[in-house]
């Protein structure tokens, strides 16, 4: 099997060396962010990311896209909500959670943090 493909991004470089990040790195930064906020049930994927976290392999950047360009982050997150949680409440935290997260752990500054409500979880049912 090939190796994948993942860009990375310099964010210091100095005397000693340089620091590099994963792209994928900043895509697990915003998909734990986004999970600690209140009214997120779970990062929504594709059907493929679906299978495989149900095969055992846990993929933590699941239903987040991230691009940077010059230092700058964009990131869209899929996200299904708790059923009664105020979409644009919660939205907003995610926003709010994603982009500090990201800035204090990289550096690298925060453009948007896009969000798609791909569902609703009733917890009620088991």
């Amino acid at each position: 099997m090939g190796k994948e493909e993942r860009n990375t991004y310099t964010i210091q470089e100095e005397e000693i060396g340089q620091v590099q990040i994963a792209d994928e790195v900043v895509a697990i930064i915003a998909g734990l962010a986004a999970m600690e906020v209140d009214g997120v049930s779970s990062m929504a994927g594709t059907s493929t990311r679906d299978l495989i976290s149900k095969l055992g392999k846990k993929n933590l950047s699941k239903g987040v896209k991230v691009d940077v360009l010059d230092g700058v982050v964009t990131v869209s997150l899929s996200l299904n909500l708790r059923f009664g949680k105020n979409i644009m409440e919660v939205s907003s935290r995610v926003q709010e959670k994603v982009k500090a997260a990201i800035e204090n752990m990289t550096g690298l500054s925060v453009a948007d943090v896009n969000i798609k409500v791909a569902g609703v979880d009733d917890d009620t049912e088991n």
